[in-house]
Order: structure tokens, then sequence, then C-alpha cells
């Protein structure tokens, strides 16, 4: 049952967190109209939106899966969330969100969406520092520790890390 609880909440979650950043926010700064962007830059964009929803995806899945709760401070996991895309970076949500914005950038041709990106990444760094940091490790103690000094918050490893338990 928790797990029904868990991907209910999150669903609710995706659709109000990363819905209104990287979707409701950017249309009302743009309207979705486009510039004149050349071919392959549109097609960077693109490429760029599909990677960062498709990891926004498989991360909130991973939170109700391993994590046995949601992404939302209010419903968080009962378990610390260390596999998948986790054993290589610890903000893969958040890395996704600003690469879609990006790519929306790229896609419509729009340089708001680039100034407003870099206003989502340092918000976003200042929540994981003064929230998102100090809650986990006192949820998780040294386990978080452990996790926190093997693999970093921003720029991938190269390999996963081993001492992760999912896949």
């Amino acid at each position: 049952m928790r797990s029904r609880a868990a991907a209910a909440g999150s669903a609710l979650f995706f659709a109000l967190a990363p819905g209104t950043v990287a979707g409701l926010a950017p249309w009302a700064l743009t309207g979705w109209d486009a510039g004149a962007a050349p071919i392959a830059v549109r097609w960077l964009g693109a490429i760029l939106v599909v990677a960062g929803a498709a990891v926004l995806l498989q991360a909130f899945a991973r939170f109700v899966r391993e994590g046995l709760g949601t992404p939302a401070p209010v419903a968080p996991t009962a378990h610390l969330v260390v596999g998948g895309l986790y054993r290589y970076v610890r903000n893969p949500m958040y890395l996704a969100v600003v690469a879609t914005i990006l790519g929306q950038a790229l896609l419509l041709w729009r340089p708001v969406l680039v100034a407003y990106a870099a206003v989502v990444a340092a918000t976003t760094a200042a929540f994981v520092r003064g929230y998102e940091e100090p809650t986990l490790r006192r949820q998780f103690g040294g386990d978080y520790d452990a996790y926190r000094a093997a693999v970093p918050g921003w720029w991938p490893r190269r390999t996963p890390w081993p001492g992760s338990t999912g896949s």
C-alpha cells in the first residue's frame, strides 16, 4: 500500500514542481513562441528536453520503488535513494530540470530561458545546501554521509558508485 501512496504523491509532486518550473514558467516567459533557430540547434534542444524528461521520470520512479516515498519534502522517502542514476550524481532531478529548460531555450531560440535556467540552478543549489543536505543527514546519518562523500552533487561520476544497493 505504501508504494501506491508514494506513486500517487510522486505523480502529484511531478505535476506541481517540475511541471511548474520546467513547463508552466517557461511557457509564461515565452508563450512557446519560437525564434529562428538553426535546425541543428533545435534538434539539440529537443534532445535535451526529451533527455531531461526521461531522467525526471526515471528519478521519480526510483523514489517510489527504492525509497518508498516521494521527492516532496512533505512526504519523504523511507529509504535513502542511491540506485539508478543516483549512483552517478546526487541530484539528477535538478540537473534534468535545468537541462529541460536549456533545451527549451535552444528549441525555441529564446535567451530569456537561459537566464531563467541560471536562476533555477542557483535557487536549486541554495535549496540543496540549506535544506536538503542537512535534512538527509539528520534522516539517514552515516549512510548519507558515506553516499555524499562518494557521489558528487552536480557533476556525474564516470563509474557507478559501488556502494549503491539498486541498479
